[in-house]
C-alpha cells in the first residue's frame, strides 16, 4: 500500500478518530446520522422536483402544464439530469483547491435552496434560472458530502461499506418522501406548490447541517493544505502543460462529436450537450491519469475507479428511465384507476408504505437526538422540526385519499417503490456485506444484471400494448416487479460505488475522482432522457417491448463482460477489497 494511503491523513488522526466516536449511534459515529439527514433533505428536493419535471412540461395548459412534446420534454429531463452530475466534477476541485468540503457543501445547499424557490413562480425566466441553480448547486453539494463520509473512517476500516449503505438509505428515504410528497401535491394541488415543497425541505437540511458541522471535527473543514499540496502535485510549469494538452484533445473531442451530430441532424440541444459531456470527461480521466505524482499502487488503483466508473454509465442510462420513459409508462399506458375493493387495498398499502418508511427514520432520529441533543441541541432542533412538518404533510395527504371512494394512482407514485424497496433492504445489504464480502466487479456485474432483468419484465408486461400506441391500460404489477429488480441491483452497486471511490482513489485526488464518478454519471444520464426521447419512434416503427428490451440486452452485456474482467481488477486494486 502507498504512503500516502498507509499514513493516517490529517482528518484521521487517532485523537480525531476518537473525538468523531465521541458520540456514536447504531455502531457509527453520530456524525454520519447528520450528513444522513442532510443528504436526505436535499434528495427530497432532487427527486420530489425531477417526479414533476416531464409531468409538468408534456401536461396541457388546461392542467396547468406548458403542452410539450414527449420529445421535447425528455431532450430538457436529459440536459438538466447530465448538467447536474457533470458539476459535481468543478464542485469537487472547489472543494480540493480552495474552500474545504464542508464549505461548499453549505454553499451547494444555498444554491439549491434559492433554484427551488425560484422555479416555484412558474414563469418562464424563474423556472430555468432555478434548474440553472440547482444544477450549480448539486455540483458544489454532491460530492463532497460523500467525501465527508468517507473521512468519519480510517482508509481500511470494515464500517465504510456498511456505512456508505446506511448512507445510502438515507439518500432513499428522502427520494422516498419527496417523490410521493412533492409529486402528490404537484399533481394534485398544483405544480409551483409541488416544486415550492422540495425547497423548503432542502433549506431545513442546510441549517440542520451548518449547526451541526462541529461534530465532524476537522474532517473537511478546510482545504488540502498549501504544504500539503506542494508535496503532493507535480511542478507548476509541467501541470499547467498538462492541462492544456487534455484541454485541447477534449475540445477536439467537443468539436468532433458535436460535428458528427449536427451533421446527421440530431436536435442541437444534443449536439451541443453530449459532445462537451464526452470531451470533458475524456479531459478530466486523461488528466488525472496521466499526473506523475501516480505510480505504482497509486496509479493501478485510479485506474480501477476510472474503468467501474464507465462501466456505470450504462446502469444508469437505463436506471434513469425512471424519470422519464417510465414516468411516461405509468403516466399513459398503466392502468392507474381503481374501485371498490382494489381502491381501499391501495390506500391501506399507500398508508403503509408512506408510514413505514417515516416511521423507520423518525426512529433514526429519535436516537441521534438522544445522542447529541445537549452538544448541538440547535441543529437537533431544526431536523425535529423538520419531521413534525413532514409527518403533517403525509398524513394530510393520507387524509384526503381515503375521503375518496375511488382511487387514481398518481403518475409519479410508481418512483416511490424504489426508494421504498431500498430503505426495506438496505439494513440487509449492510449485514450481507459483512458476512459474505465478493469483489467490487462482481457486485457491479450483479448490479447491471439484475437492472436488466427489470426491463425484461418492462418489455413482457408491454407485449399486449399494439405498435405506435399512445395509450394503454396494462396491469401495475409490471412496474412494481421492474422497480423491484432495478432496486435490488441499485443496491450492489451505488453505495458500494461510494466506498470503492473513498478506498482506492489518494488522499490528495478523493474529491476529483468523486468528479470523475459522477461525470459517468452526468454522461449516462444524459444519455438516459436522450434515448428516452425515442419512446414515441420506437414504439411505433417496432413496438413498445422493443424499446424496453434495448434496456434489457445492454445492462446485462456489460455486466457479463465486467465478470470476464473481475481478475485483473482485483489485482489492481492491491488488496483492497
Amino acid at each position: 500500500m502507498s504512503q500516502v494511503l498507509d499514513a493516517p491523513s490529517e482528518e484521521n488522526t487517532e485523537s480525531q478518530q476518537e473525538r468523531l466516536w465521541k458520540h456514536n449511534v447504531l455502531g457509527h459515529p453520530a456524525g454520519l446520522f447528520f450528513l444522513f439527514f442532510t443528504e436526505m433533505w436535499e434528495r427530497f428536493s432532487y427527486y420530489g422536483m425531477r417526479a414533476l419535471l416531464v409531468l409538468f412540461l408534456i401536461s396541457g395548459i388546461a392542467e396547468g402544464g406548458w403542452a410539450w412534446t414527449r420529445e421535447d420534454a425528455n431532450l430538457l429531463y436529459a440536459l438538466y439530469t447530465g448538467l447536474v452530475y457533470i458539476t459535481p466534477i468543478l464542485g469537487g476541485m472547489l472543494a480540493d483547491q480552495l474552500l474545504g468540503h464542508r464549505n461548499t457543501v453549505l454553499v451547494g445547499a444555498l444554491l439549491m435552496t434559492c433554484g427551488h424557490a425560484s422555479m416555484a413562480l412558474e414563469t418562464e425566466f424563474t423556472f430555468y434560472t432555478g434548474l440553472v441553480l440547482l444544477i450549480l448547486g448539486n455540483g458544489a453539494f454532491k460530492p463532497n458530502i460523500s467525501s465527508i463520509v468517507g473521512g468519519l473512517y480510517t482508509p481500511n476500516s470494515k464500517k465504510k461499506d456498511p456505512a456508505y449503505t446506511i448512507f445510502y438509505m438515507g439518500i432513499n428515504a428522502g427520494a422516498f418522501l419527496g417523490i410521493l410528497l412533492c409529486g402528490y401535491v404537484g399533481e394534485r394541488v398544483g405544480w409551483s406548490y409541488g416544486f415550492g415543497l422540495a425547497g423548503i425541505f432542502m433549506f431545513f437540511g442546510m441549517i440542520m447541517f451548518y449547526f451541526a458541522r462541529g461534530i465532524f471535527g476537522d474532517v473537511g473543514a478546510r482545504p488540502l493544505s498549501k504544504p500539503d499540496r506542494a508535496q503532493s502535485s507535480e511542478p507548476v510549469a509541467g501541470n499547467t502543460g498538462r492541462m492544456i494538452t487534455w484541454a485541447g484533445i477534449g475540445l477536439a473531442l467537443v468539436v468532433l462529436i458535436s460535428g458528427l451530430l449536427l451533421y446527421y441532424e440530431y436536435p442541437k440541444s444534443t449536439s451541443y450537450v453530449l459532445g462537451p459531456l464526452v470531451g470533458l470527461m475524456v479531459a478530466v480521466i486523461g488528466y488525472t491519469v496521466t499526473d506523475p505524482q501516480l505510480r505504482g499502487v497509486e496509479k493501478d488503483r485510479v485506474w480501477v475507479v476510472v474503468i467501474l466508473s464507465l462501466f456505470t454509465i450504462f446502469f444508469w442510462m437505463a436506471f434513469e428511465q425512471a424519470g422519464s420513459s417510465m414516468t411516461i409508462f405509468a403516466a399513459d399506458y398503466t392502468d392507474r384507476t381503481l374501485e371498490g375493493t382494489q381502491a381501499m387495498a391501495f390506500k391501506i398499502i399507500n398508508t403503509i408504505l408512506t408510514i413505514a418508511p417515516l416511521a423507520i427514520v423518525t426512529w433514526v432520529l429519535f436516537l441521534l437526538a438522544k445522542e447529541t441533543a445537549k452538544s448541538y441541541p440547535m441543529s437537533v432542533l431544526f431536523i425535529s422540526l423538520s419531521f413534525v412538518v413532514i409527518w403533517i404533510i403525509s398524513l394530510w395527504m393520507l387524509y384526503r385519499d381515503f375521503r375518496n371512494e375511488a382511487a387514481e394512482v398518481p403518475a409519479s407514485w410508481y418512483g416511490i417503490l424504489n426508494s421504498f424497496f431500498i430503505i426495506a433492504l438496505a439494513p440487509l445489504f449492510s449485514k450481507m456485506w459483512e458476512k459474505w464480502n465478493p469483489a467490487g466487479p462482481i457486485k457491479f456485474a450483479l448490479g447491471l444484471i439484475l437492472l436488466g432483468l427489470g426491463f425484461g419484465v418492462l418489455a413482457y408486461g408491454g407485449l399486449s400494448i399494439e405498435q405506435g400506441a399512445k395509450t394503454a391500460s396494462v396491469s401495475m404489477i409490471w412496474l412494481i416487479l421492474a422497480y423491484w429488480f432495478h432496486t435490488i441491483g441499485e443496491l450492489c452497486l451505488s453505495p458500494v460505488g461510494l466506498s470503492y471511490v473513498s478506498k482506492l482513489a489518494p488522499a490528495r485526488l478523493v474529491g476529483m475522482m468523486f468528479g470523475v464518478w459522477f461525470g459517468a454519471t452526468a454522461l449516462a444520464n444524459y444519455l438516459a432522457g436522450f434515448t428516452a426521447s425515442y419512446i414515441d419512434k420506437i414504439s411505433e416503427e417496432y413496438s413498445m417491448t422493443v424499446f424496453f428490451l434495448i434496456y434489457t440486452v445492454v445492462p446485462i452485456a456489460a455486466g457479463l463482460i465486467l465478470i470476464v474482467l473481475n481478475g485483473f481488477l482485483k489485482k489492481k486494486m492491491h488488496g483492497i477489497h
